[in-house]
């Protein structure tokens, strides 16, 4: 239904035609503001950051302008992007600082969670 959408009418019609899609397909849609999706948000970035796709500081960056240091799940990356802003290109700190990054990623990664799709849902 979408697809037949134009992209205008798509941003409306989406609110009332993904819950149920979703749902169909055995899928979680948890609402923007809810510490659940928030959370699951901060551990698909933590992902992309742990295959590569995403650098450290993108990750800290992005958290940290999304949720400011109320994500408990997230405070310390919060500090960690702010340890960015006083690091010059090259200076080792830099290295510890995303290795630090990199730790919390994986953490982030591994944090128990709600499934997030069928071949998560015990059977």
């Amino acid at each position: 239904m979408l697809a037949a959408c134009t992209r205008a009418e798509a941003g409306y019609d989406v609110y009332d035609l993904l819950p149920p899609a979703l749902d169909e397909l055995g899928l979680i849609l948890h609402p923007v503001a809810d510490v659940a999706a928030q959370e699951a948000v901060a551990r698909a970035l933590a992902r992309r950051v742990l295959s590569g796709e995403l650098k450290p500081w993108e990750l800290t960056f992005r958290l940290h302008q999304r949720y400011g240091h109320e994500l408990p799940l997230t405070q310390r990356l919060a500090e960690l992007d702010e340890l960015y802003a006083f690091l010059e290109d090259g200076d080792r700190a830099v290295d510890q600082v995303n290795a630090e990054v990199m730790a919390e990623a994986r953490r982030l990664a591994a944090h128990p969670g709600v499934p997030t799709g069928p071949a998560d849902i015990p059977s």
